[in-house]
């Protein structure tokens, strides 16, 4: 049996949003690997001290240290675990999740070698990432999607469309709340009846976007954070989903969205271009332009047969990332 170490942000527990730890953790344990977990902390400095501390505890133990790297302040809580690891002489594999990592590669390049440069290998969702950290001299990143059980996710085949909108993250700057209570209120001009339901914890934005809503006379509903079935089962009374994030990767939300059967209405942040084609299976429009994302919504509502093509085409593309077609590529790395 392989001992892992999985060092990320385990934070359901505490209200926040499922991440990869929670979710590639628990299939690689299906696998037959034993998987020790840090942290779960609320704390940042409580939970870097807990990864630290649990790759020193278990060195000796451990056949390979996984790593969710982010671009932003956690992104300290990866380099710092990888150079503890390097140190150690401990085999460690960044999974890269944050979709401003090309600028972080810019910004830090000492720091981005000391740490992607060292790994045993690093793995990227999409494309995207590898294209970039290619251009910046890393030339052995391993592209594994993210894990979406989608054919565990029930289809649902839409035939006509109205203007019922989800949209499902946690509220921070990143990720652009504002704009999905400015593409409801554009939707309202032709659509008096368009909906919106926002799912998601508060990350610091959400009482300037309910204050927004507000401020514009439009009536949104909030739910606060939902489990994974909770939102999904919810979904069944919403026509579209969309996502209006200024910064991303491949967000398993946009996935999960794309198997339930809702056409993917999104911005073109990041890595999402690379992993749905506009116009084909889904929408994508640039990051901020919500009057854009309200005409896209406008027009799969006039053209159903052709929505419903693309969220045909949109549930192939997420099927890829079923668990079933990506288990062998982590066997070959982690055995």
């Amino acid at each position: 049996m392989k001992h892992l170490l999985y060092i990320g942000n385990k934070l359901s527990g505490v209200g926040k949003t499922l991440t990869a730890i929670e979710i590639l953790g628990p299939l690689l344990e299906s696998e037959g690997f034993s998987v020790v977990y840090a942290s779960s902390a609320k704390k940042k400095v409580v939970r870097l001290w807990q990864m630290l501390l649990a790759v020193v505890v278990n060195r000796n133990k451990i056949d390979f240290v996984l790593i969710d790297t982010y671009s932003t302040s956690n992104f300290w809580y990866a380099y710092l675990t990888g150079r503890l690891c390097h140190f150690l002489k401990m085999k460690y594999i960044p999974i890269l999740h944050g979709g401003n990592l090309p600028l972080r590669l810019q910004r830090n390049p000492v720091l981005s070698r000391q740490l992607f440069g060292n790994a045993y290998k690093n793995v990227a969702p999409s494309n995207y990432l590898v294209q970039k950290f290619a251009d910046a001299g890393f030339d052995s990143v391993q592209k594994i999607p993210n894990p979406v059980p989608t054919s565990a996710i029930e289809y649902t085949e839409r035939k006509n469309f109205k203007p019922r909108l989800l949209w499902v993250r946690s509220f921070s700057k990143i990720y652009n709340p504002q704009m999905a209570i400015k593409v409801i209120v554009e939707l309202k001009r032709e659509f008096p009846d368009a909906s919106l339901c926002m799912v998601g914890p508060d990350s610091g934005s959400l009482e300037s976007v309910k204050q927004d809503a507000e401020n514009f006379g439009v009536s949104v509903k909030f739910t606060g954070r939902l489990e994974k079935k909770q939102w999904m089962e919810m979904s069944a009374d919403y026509d579209f989903f969309i996502n209006t994030s200024e910064i991303d990767n491949t967000p398993f939300s946009l996935l999960e969205a794309a198997a339930l059967g809702l056409p993917v209405i999104s911005t073109n942040a990041g890595g999402i271009p690379y992993l749905f084609e506009s116009e084909i299976s889904a929408k994508l429009v640039e990051r901020g332009d919500f009057i854009s994302m309200a005409k896209s919504i406008s027009n799969c509502i006039k053209n159903p047969q052709k929505t419903t093509e693309m969220t045909i085409r949109a549930r192939e593309v997420a099927l890829e990332s079923d668990w079933r077609n990506l288990r062998n590529n982590w066997l070959e790395i982690l055995t």
